[in-house]
């Protein structure tokens, strides 16, 4: 008996150092600045809001780059409501997104899965008619180069069928009547979150980013 408190005294006290570990990490890595291309021009806004757990990626409905309700339709949507002007596009843990409707409904089966890569990956897109900026939302300015490869690193991450079109997924679990979720790829855990998938996207894009950041704090912290 006395070696099995033992066990689970190491158990519980490795944990505890991992999670202190983890926050310590974060917290340093995420002051560290990539900074963003030098001399770039200033085409066009893009923006990143946050619901104070999760940031989401707004860009443009319609620009010379891409038209993207010609594959997130805008028929997708309970609404399908197609004056709209921008996107709003988040990635993260498809179980998440569609069983827990807020963070008081979190279930220990889906935090699990989701910490540890068990489970599968979606794209949430939401249109919306107007961006309103203020702390939750930051307006950053963008070269025409730079939303190109901003573009690519968002393509890249939805799953495609056979025909090379992005995969809806068919649910009334949607959070309003302008969004709908789609299949993406990728693994969600611990170390690749839905703020670190936002991160990486501005990062790959010569944005100013962090090294790395697990929360949405890291990235707001450089748009203040």
């Amino acid at each position: 008996m006395k070696k099995l408190f033992k066990i689970i005294a190491y158990f519980l006290s490795s944990i505890i150092v991992f999670i202190i570990l983890y926050f310590l990490a974060a917290n340093i890595l995420s002051r560290i600045v990539i900074q963003k291309e030098k001399d770039f021009s200033k085409d066009l806004a893009i923006y990143i809001s946050t619901n104070g757990m999760h940031t989401d990626l707004i860009l443009p409905v319609k620009t010379e780059t891409i038209d993207w309700s010609k594959e997130i339709k805008y028929t997708d949507t309970k609404g399908q409501d197609s004056v709209q002007k921008y996107v709003a596009l988040g990635w993260g843990d498809k179980g998440f997104y569609l069983d827990v409707p807020d963070w008081d409904h979190v279930k220990l089966s889906i935090a699990f899965k989701a910490a540890f890569g068990l489970s599968s990956t979606a794209i949430h897109a939401t249109y919306l008619k107007e961006v309103v900026e203020d702390k939750d939302c930051k307006k950053i300015m963008i070269s025409k180069e730079q939303y190109k490869k901003l573009v690519e690193f968002i393509k890249n991450d939805f799953q495609l069928d056979g025909n090379g079109h992005i995969i809806n997924i068919k649910t009334e679990k949607t959070y309003g009547s302008n969004d709908a979720f789609y299949e993406a790829t990728g693994t969600y855990q611990m170390l690749y979150t839905c703020n670190t998938w936002a991160n990486t996207a501005l990062k790959k894009s010569g944005l100013k980013s962090c090294l790395w950041t697990p929360f949405q704090e890291g990235i707001f912290r450089l748009y203040k």
